[in-house]
This record gives structure tokens, C-alpha cells and sequence, in this order.
């Protein structure tokens, strides 16, 4: 398995696979369409963020997606995972931190000091970033009224 920026050949098949990588990501909540898909992640590619894909015999495994923001108040940049995936039956195999530590490495070379991401709570995922040393920022509630 190698893992190496996507092709913009290969951004049409990332994209496709989208809406599966969402629904996983918000344990079941969403299953957003393949065109809010693209209205989600076009904005933030023509912002220079881009895929770092896991390729093995030229099928893609996983990917994450990375790029920057700023700090709401100081503007310091920090980079942002927007989206970690693994295909189904390739995960539980290390793959995941390891696009994470590709990212990781590019945000270093990028001279940047804070990685910063978004999870659901109960996403089995969030164990490995604390693994890896992310540690909660900021919490997000919400009250369901209906």
C-alpha cells in the first residue's frame, strides 16, 4: 500500500465513494447526495486542500482530506483534517493512521504548529486520535426540540 496525493483523475472516484465516507463518519445520521458531496468539497480543494489517497494495486483503499483554516479569533493557521475513510474492508489494518501520519508530516513540512479536526463523539475513530495525541479543543452541544 502507498500513499500519495489524489490524481485529479481520481477525484471523480474519492467523490463518488463521498457520501458512504459521511454516513459512516456521522455513525448513520446523513447520507448526503453525491452533489452536496461536491458543494461540500469543492470549496475547500479551490482553497488548496486536497486528498492524500491509500493506493494498492491502483485501487483506492482510503483517503484524507486536508487542508487549512484559521482561528476563529487570533487567524493563526492551523491545517484540518476535513475527512479520514477507509473502505469497509480495509480497516482494522493500520491504514487509517497512516494517512493520518502522512497528513501530520505535510502540516510539519507546512511550517504549521496545530492540526485540528472534527468528530462525532461516539465514532470509533476518535480513540485512535487520542492515541495519536489529539486531545479535545472546544465541545459542540446540541439540544434536539422536536
Amino acid at each position: 500500500m502507498i500513499i500519495r496525493k489524489a490524481k485529479q483523475s481520481e477525484l471523480e472516484q474519492v467523490i463518488s465513494l463521498s457520501p458512504q465516507a459521511i454516513y459512516d463518519g456521522t455513525l448513520g445520521e446523513v447520507m448526503p447526495s453525491g452533489e452536496k458531496v461536491k458543494s461540500l468539497v469543492n470549496p475547500l480543494l479551490d482553497k488548496g486542500g486536497f486528498y492524500f489517497i491509500a493506493v494498492e494495486n491502483d485501487e483506492i483503499l482510503g483517503w484524507v482530506l486536508v487542508g487549512t483554516t484559521k482561528d476563529q479569533f487570533t487567524e493563526k493557521p492551523s491545517g484540518f483534517i476535513y475527512e479520514l475513510y477507509l473502505r469497509q474492508q480495509y480497516r482494522g489494518k493500520g491504514y487509517s493512521k497512516r494517512l493520518m501520519d502522512t497528513a501530520i508530516e505535510h502540516f510539519q513540512a507546512e511550517g504549521l504548529t496545530e492540526i485540528r479536526l472534527s468528530a462525532k463523539v461516539d465514532n470509533p475513530a476518535v480513540r485512535m486520535y487520542e492515541i495519536m495525541g489529539f486531545t479535545t479543543r472546544t465541545v459542540s452541544m446540541s439540544l434536539n426540540i422536536e
